[in-house]
């Protein structure tokens, strides 16, 4: 039975394919507000955990909780719906769409939607008024008229993080969001992470440690599918075991 304190919880989560153990035996708890980082060397495991707690895959066994509730048997959708929302390695967006509408999408599929004719056009403005908010949340105001196609890769990475949390998740989920960007466009993603994180919980899978220690109030390292060290950034930096198995590749 999960704790009723966290908010998002695995229990002895394991993932196999065929002779393979990609997560072996993983508990964590998340908390709420708190940023968690995620890392460890390639193959460790962490993307694998990503779509374990997000429906994408079924574990081989252990449990899931978020705010007590299991989650671990549903599907993507109905995980989302329930509060959790990610971003990809690989970026996904629309590119036909411009930036309003792409987040508009999101902020549309969580609406309930009126009956009245009388309240349709306060529906819409409120849909509006919304996804503006969003695009100014995350830096992108100015350019909601753009396609997605047009936009920097930075920005296109952004824009994934706008359209993740236009689903208003208490749990966002980031898969290595500065990888493949400038130095310039990497602060413009942390800013827009720094203010999320005053208004929902986020974990990270990052290869960058200075990304990770500037964000991050937990560090959770993985080594092939197994949990070897937790703690803050200072106890993870100085950790002997991690600096030989994951600071040591990429220095």
């Amino acid at each position: 039975m999960a704790s009723g304190s966290n908010l998002l919880e695995t229990v002895s989560v394991t993932m196999r394919f065929g002779g393979l153990t990609a997560l072996d035996d993983v508990t964590y708890t998340i908390k709420e507000r708190e940023v968690r980082g995620i890392i460890g060397p390639n193959g460790a495991g962490k993307t694998t955990l990503f779509n374990v707690i997000t429906g994408e895959l079924q574990p081989t066994s252990g449990k899931i909780f978020l705010r007590g509730e299991e989650i671990t048997h549903l599907t993507p959708h109905i995980i989302c719906q329930k509060g959790l929302s990610r971003t990809f390695q690989l970026t996904f967006i629309f590119p036909e769409m411009t930036v309003y509408e792409s987040i508009w999408v999101g902020v549309n599929s969580r609406a309930k939607r009126p009956w009245n004719p009388v309240t349709l056009a306060h529906h819409v403005a409120d849909l509006s008024q919304k996804t503006q908010e969003i695009c100014h949340l995350v830096g992108l105001k100015e350019k909601m008229n753009e396609l997605a196609s047009n936009l920097s890769y930075g920005d296109q990475k952004i824009l994934e993080i706008g359209m993740a949390i236009s689903t208003q998740p208490s749990v966002l989920l980031l898969d290595e969001p500065t990888q493949g960007v400038s130095p310039k466009e990497t602060d413009n993603i942390l800013e827009v992470v720094e203010r999320l994180s005053k208004k929902m919980t986020i974990i990270l899978i990052e290869h960058s440690m200075d990304v990770v220690l500037r964000l991050c109030h937990i560090i959770t390292v993985l080594n092939e599918g197994r949990v070897i060290a937790e703690g803050s950034p200072d106890e993870i930096s100085k950790n002997e075991e991690v600096q030989r198995i994951y600071l040591g590749e990429i220095s």
